[in-house]
């Protein structure tokens, strides 16, 4: 990790998730992560973990978009392509770093901002634990912080739910604290409500290191959590729905 100073935020906090039918289940769980700004970070400010080489925790860019050497490229490419216009400002990448070598990272966001700061457009990046990714753009001339941004669901991420439905997301930031919050709803309603926020901080080294001590295995984590989240799911009996192709395309709107 460098010793210099870097932009980057480290965020601390939880993930939580609630389903509501036709099995209450509800948990929630300590997590960290970063909050990189990939523009400053480009133009040769320090990064605050190692980045696409071995390390306990690391940034690798291929973890993102289509797997390519730089990610911020193919960021920048895919809103040139879609035409999404004025993302002249930063663009945040809102995610978990890969620690012990695993990569495992259900959802991370992109946030691009306008040169004075407003927010324009918000990837949704999703995997699932079949090696598969769907990127949801969201955009709309009414985006903003705290507003509630919907897309269709296109990515099959639990057997435990259908490819149906839209997720609604909505997402804060304040000097001290972020907060993304996504929703699913079908045909009867709300379904899941699942939300990750925690308090920002410079991303120091001595900070990465604390939360990082905290949690040394967090990518392992994760997946355990999943599985284990999964087999109380069917210990309740809420049906399992087999997977089904994925999305032919990359992105959707």
């Amino acid at each position: 990790m460098s010793t210099a100073t870097s932009p980057a935020l480290l965020w601390e906090g939880q993930v939580r998730h609630r389903r509501l039918r036709p099995a209450a289940h509800a948990f929630a769980y300590p997590s960290f992560g970063l909050l990189l700004p990939l523009r400053a970070l480009a133009a040769g400010a320090a990064w605050p973990v190692a980045r696409n080489r071995r390390a306990w925790l690391a940034f690798h860019d291929s973890d993102h978009g289509d797997g390519g050497p730089d990610a911020l490229a193919w960021a920048q490419a895919l809103l040139a392509r879609e035409g999404v216009h004025g993302v002249d400002g930063e663009i945040w990448l809102h995610t978990y770093p890969r620690v012990a070598g695993v990569s495992f990272k259900p959802v991370s966001f992109w946030y691009g901002h306008a040169a004075d700061g407003s927010l324009r457009v918000v990837l949704a990046e999703v995997n699932n634990t079949f090696g598969e990714r769907h990127v949801y753009l969201l955009q709309g001339a009414d985006l903003a912080w705290g507003v509630t941004l919907t897309a269709r669901k296109q990515l099959h991420v639990s057997p435990f739910c259908r490819v149906a439905g839209e997720y609604r997301f909505r997402f804060l930031r304040t000097a001290t604290h972020v907060v993304a919050r996504v929703e699913l709803h079908d045909e009867q309603g709300p379904l899941l409500l699942t939300s990750l926020s925690g308090r920002l901080a410079p991303a120091t080294p001595a900070r990465v290191r604390a939360a990082l001590w905290r949690a040394p295995l967090l990518t392992l984590g994760v997946v355990a959590r999943i599985h284990w989240q999964a087999l109380r799911l069917w210990a309740k009996r809420v049906p399992f729905f087999g997977k089904p192709a994925a999305p032919a395309q990359l992105v959707s709107r």
